[in-house]
């Protein structure tokens, strides 16, 4: 389903905590825009926010499921200097982004990751540049332990890019779950992907496989060389059709009846052709069977495909060449 909030965010949520828990530790160094490890010509650009290490995992396979012709290495939010950000976004067509959740039950700021730093204050500047921009949300969580605030922090990370104008893609059923409530959840469904490496690890493959196959028909790619074919195609099918009368309609039933012609013409050549070398092979096999009778012995020499055939008596022979005759399909 496509939302035109215009939202893509990647939140995984490893565990939870029922307190606002704020990180003692930020990465002291953050690289620039020249070390994000994006890959040359991607179209959709993967960026994740982690404190153990399960979302970065979670990206992993989406950017796998992705493959590298179209999707960039994945990039910890964190490393990218915020004065980049928008260089950053600009370089893909498309944006996967996610978060785990430690702030479980806090208003805002739940990721407990460089994401909270930009929410409210950076992303917010890059609203002319995102606007339209396809983006997909998948976060982490734990189902058992927080029950009633599965992956939270996914839902803050939806919401900012769906307030900057994004088009946000990938929104995820909730069958098969185990949670009782989430600020993830948009309607009857989950903003994006949500995964629980805590208590269904096991799905979490086959999940990300069948979201990212969902993202593909949603566009995120945009539209492939065949659907596009297939919308021309259509247009000028029924373009012709509601212009009957036109000179171009004329000029295409004209062009219609040629290629009819032609493609009769064809067809007669390929069955005359059909019936000469019919008749060719049964001489040829005629004569080979009438001098074989005669006691003749082949000698084929497969290189130039040339067959010598010689009487036992070494005094007699004959020469036959194979030939490979294509037919002519109309």
């Amino acid at each position: 389903m496509v939302h035109r909030c215009l939202w893509l965010s990647l939140a995984v949520i490893t565990r939870e905590a029922t307190f606002a828990w704020i990180p003692a530790f930020r990465l002291a160094h953050r690289h620039s825009m020249t070390t994000t490890g994006s890959s040359l010509g991607a179209q959709v650009g993967i960026f994740f926010g982690t404190s153990t290490g399960s979302t970065q995992t979670a990206a992993d396979l989406i950017h796998q499921a992705f493959g590298p012709e179209v999707s960039s290495e994945p990039v910890d939010i964190d490393t990218v200097e915020a004065g980049d950000l928008a260089q950053v976004f600009a370089e893909y067509d498309a944006l996967v982004v996610g978060t785990p959740t430690w702030n479980t039950g806090a208003d805002s700021e739940r990721s407990g990751t460089g994401w909270d730093e930009l929410y409210y204050t950076k992303l917010p500047e890059l609203k002319d540049i995102m606007k339209a921009k396809k983006v997909a949300v998948f976060g982490l969580g734990d189902q058992s332990s927080f029950a009633e605030n599965y992956a939270d922090a996914s839902g803050e990370l939806f919401d900012v890019f769906c307030e900057m104008g994004c088009t946000m893609l990938g929104s995820w059923s909730q069958e098969g779950y185990e949670h009782e409530d989430s600020k993830a959840i948009r309607g009857e469904k989950f903003c994006g992907l949500m995964l629980d490496f805590v208590n269904q690890e096991e799905l979490s493959e086959e999940r990300v496989r069948r979201w990212v196959a969902q993202l593909k028909e949603e566009g995120i790619l945009g539209l492939d060389s065949g659907v596009a074919l297939a919308v021309a195609t259509d247009g000028i099918v029924a373009g012709i059709s509601s212009t009957a009368d036109s000179p171009a309609a004329l000029d295409a039933q004209k062009v219609n009846g040629q290629k009819a012609s032609v493609s009769e013409t064809l067809s007669e050549s390929s069955s005359s052709l059909e019936k000469e070398l019919t008749t060719g092979s049964a001489l040829m096999d005629a004569t080979i069977a009438n001098h074989s009778m005669g006691g003749f012995i082949a000698h084929t020499n497969h290189l130039t495909r040339k067959t010598m055939w010689t009487s036992a008596d070494g005094r007699k022979s004959f020469v036959t060449t194979e030939r490979t005759i294509t037919g002519l399909t109309p």
